[in-house]
């Protein structure tokens, strides 16, 4: 039997959905049985987002061109994308920006208001990737295929969801344990 090929990736968020994903503790050595992890903020060291990935768990909003050129790529390379945790389905804290009304606003509050010593703008290329005028949840993007709200999603919630993929069937995001937000 094939492995599935497997990604996570973590775009504007905390890292604690993948933090809770590592209290999948022993449950992840018995998941290296059935997953071959392509790409991975904790789980690999490749910088290309690979071709063909199965299921990916993306983490996180959509906030920079960094996040959507990466999120446009997962899409075009991944059969089954899951978003992940409440900054994935709503965008969630990294939105917060958005009332600040578009990049420009945020910058100077960051860089200029907040600065104790220098304030300046990071407008040198490649220091800070541009800003979206406001942080997008992934569907507003691209096509999601599952949602896993939780803030973050709890070890028991992330395993009742891979489980059923690691045997070609989608999981039942029904009732207050999977569904639940924050």
């Amino acid at each position: 039997m094939s492995k599935i090929k497997f990604a996570t990736v973590w775009l504007a968020g905390c890292s604690g959905c993948h933090m809770s994903f590592l209290d999948l503790d022993e449950w992840l050595i018995e998941l290296a049985e059935y997953v071959e992890v392509v790409y991975s903020p904790v789980g690999s060291d490749l910088k290309e987002y690979p071709e063909g990935v199965d299921v990916c768990l993306v983490e996180g909003g959509v906030a920079n061109e960094d996040n959507l050129e990466l999120i446009h790529l997962i899409r075009k390379r991944t059969k089954t994308l899951v978003s992940f945790g409440d900054c994935a389905v709503t965008a969630n804290v990294p939105a917060m920006r958005n009332m600040l009304g578009g990049s420009e606003p945020v910058l100077r509050r960051g860089y200029l208001e907040l600065a104790d010593e220098t304030p300046q703008l990071p407008y040198a290329p490649g220091i800070v990737p541009e800003l979206l005028d406001r942080v997008l949840p992934v569907h507003e993007v691209v096509p999601v295929d599952i949602y896993m709200p939780g803030c973050p999603p709890d070890a028991h919630r992330i395993k009742a969801t891979i489980e059923p993929l690691l045997k070609g069937e989608k999981p039942k995001m029904e009732g207050r344990d999977m569904i639940k937000f924050g």
